[in-house]
């Protein structure tokens, strides 16, 4: 078994793809080690490589060059990859996309995947749909930020990182959430306490750990869960839900 078969089944939309789409890609694929504060991708330049994460979590964040704001408006981790413009037809980033999670990847060139994404109508169906799924997210941040109380968002978020990380703790600076989450640093830190006094994390020095997932869920309300459930409507049934008729077997 190569290496990359072996992360193959770490990455969930790598997992889902039929033999003949992976074996499409599993040449061109290399293990890349992805470093915290790793930038993947910069906004208005072109996209040289596309990430299928294995491990770890990667932010992508909107930015304003006029006045140096940034905001997260959707997190990749194993369910996915990074590069949704190649997929949808175009080689430059909109968006920054940085390492909140150090972990691992499946890479390939943005060639590589463009070709691919021409030799298999199947292949490009499923990866839309994956793009289909981050837009969801996008949108569900985007109600949450703009009506979610801050709390509410701070629970989201834990749930969401912990969903792809699948690990109780996170090594993370109030800083680093302030920038992800569009607020000061002081309201995160209020804001951390306030979930800390429910019980439901425990936050030490650059460490927060959830103690109650089902409580976060409460606290979070309508803003989690509706992107996750659309996922998984998705992608669980992997690309046969769109095969076309042109390349179905003969009865």
């Amino acid at each position: 078994m190569t290496p990359q078969s072996a992360s193959r089944s770490a990455n969930r939309l790598l997992s889902i793809l039929p033999d003949r789409d992976f074996a499409l890609l599993q040449p061109f694929l290399k293990e890349v080690v992805l470093e915290t504060k790793q930038l993947i991708e910069r906004p208005q330049q072109t996209i040289e490589q596309v990430h299928f994460v294995t491990r770890g979590q990667i932010s992508v964040i909107a930015t304003s060059p006029l006045n140096d704001q940034r905001v997260e408006v959707a997190m990749i981790g194993p369910e996915g990859m990074t590069g949704l413009p190649v997929v949808l037809g175009t080689d430059r980033a909109t968006n920054e996309a940085m390492v909140q999670s150090a972990g691992t990847s499946l890479a390939l060139s943005s060639s590589q995947l463009r070709a691919a994404l021409q030799a298999s109508a199947t292949l490009h169906a499923t990866l839309l749909r994956f793009v289909h799924a981050v837009l969801a997210q996008a949108s569900q941040t985007a109600l949450a930020n703009g009506r979610g109380q801050l709390d509410q968002r701070l629970a989201r978020w834990l749930l969401m990182w912990q969903d792809r990380l699948q690990a109780p703790g996170l090594t993370v600076t109030h800083e680093f959430l302030s920038l992800l989450l569009g607020v000061r640093r002081q309201g995160v830190t209020e804001t951390l306490h306030k979930l800390e006094a429910a019980g439901l994390i425990k936050a030490g020095r650059n460490l927060l750990t959830v103690l109650d997932r089902d409580g976060l869920k409460r606290l979070a309300g309508g803003f989690y869960g509706a992107p996750e459930a659309e996922y998984e409507r998705l992608l669980s049934g992997g690309a046969r839900h769109t095969r076309p008729d042109s390349e179905r077997e003969p009865s």
